[in-house]
């Protein structure tokens, strides 16, 4: 319950002129998380650089946190939450001891399905890093991009993305398409490209 009323009892402090994040907090931070544990509740608190938006977010995160939830009972807040709870059940997949193992990934692939592009971007976040299978973690880079949510959400895109030739296939092919309908190829692409042909800096 407390979960799910979390939108109606956090309030910000902040200006209402504040712009809002444009990426969600820690989205990227693949590389801040150890390999084998999750993060510390210390290191949850919300900061002072969070948008107003992202406050139930963070609570919901620290009351999964303190609730030590397992992967049935993140499975269930999911599958039974509003687009807002569903996201901070993603973006909580890093802070929680199931970030160990993948079962939590049907999770993931589930936002993946959707065109919520703060479901998406809160979907390849570290957990996905970790635990996403290659064709699916192909798949997701290639929704960001339809999508439009920005490539420094997707966590360590740039360890994964290296070499990755079936990707640069996919990558190439999807701008071919892109360009043969008259419609603009996303300036990430060709970052993401140039990883995945594993070029140099002066090749690229």
């Amino acid at each position: 319950m407390d979960f799910a009323s979390a939108g109606r009892h956090v309030r910000s402090t902040r200006p209402a002129t504040a712009q809002p994040a444009t990426t969600p907090p820690d989205a990227s931070a693949g590389t801040a998380i150890s390999a084998g544990t999750a993060t510390p509740a210390e290191d949850l608190a919300p900061h002072e650089d969070l948008a107003p938006h992202d406050l139930p977010d963070a609570t919901r995160i620290l009351i999964l946190h303190a609730a030590d939830a397992d992967a049935p009972t993140a499975a269930r807040l999911y599958a039974r939450g509003t687009g807002a709870e569903r996201r901070a059940v993603l973006r909580a997949l890093p802070h929680l001891a199931l970030f160990t193992g993948p079962d939590a990934v049907p999770l993931v692939e589930d936002a993946l399905r959707t065109n919520d592009t703060r479901l998406v971007a809160a979907a390849v976040g570290p957990y996905a890093a970790r635990h996403l299978p290659p064709h699916s973690w192909r798949q997701a880079v290639l929704k960001c991009l339809f999508t439009g949510v920005p490539l420094g959400a997707v966590a360590q895109w740039e360890r994964r993305a290296r070499g990755d030739g079936e990707l640069a296939r996919m990558l190439t092919d999807y701008a071919r398409e892109r360009t043969a309908a008259g419609r603009p190829v996303p300036g990430d692409l060709d970052r993401v490209l140039a990883l995945a042909r594993d070029l140099t800096r002066e090749e690229s």
